[in-house]
């Protein structure tokens, strides 16, 4: 535009606005993301359960010369991620009723036991 109007050289014109010339040539070399990215989001459908470390992995299996950081990126962009996992309760004891009080001599029992730690790891009578 600038070139144009004032009909002045590529190479005053850059140097007026302080840039540099090869701005005005450069093109954006893009055109092999589209693919790469079908193929990413192909591969996170079939396999649900893969992050972009093993999808990595299969495009480099089928051939794509692909490096860690663009698979993530373009993993990223996406809008894919790991499912995380629900944790699972874990059901350390099943509660217990409270021990009724003895009715006759011999109605109440105890439980033996071998060893007990406390709840920061200290073992019980040590």
């Amino acid at each position: 535009m600038l070139r144009v109007c004032f009909r002045a050289s590529t190479r005053r014109a850059c140097a007026a606005l302080k840039a540099p010339r090869s701005t005005l040539y450069y093109k954006p070399s893009r055109d092999g993301q589209a693919a790469l990215r079908m193929r990413i989001r192909e591969i996170a459908a079939t396999r649900v359960r893969y992050g972009y470390k093993r999808i990595l992995v299969l495009l480099k299996r089928e051939g794509w010369a692909v490096n860690h950081k663009r698979v993530y990126r373009l993993y990223r962009e996406e809008g894919l991620q790991m499912r995380l996992k629900v944790p699972r309760r874990r059901v350390c004891a099943k509660l217990r009723e409270d021990r009724s009080p003895a009715q006759a001599p011999n109605a109440c029992w105890s439980m033996d036991f071998m060893s007990d730690q406390l709840f920061d790891g200290r073992k019980l009578g040590s």
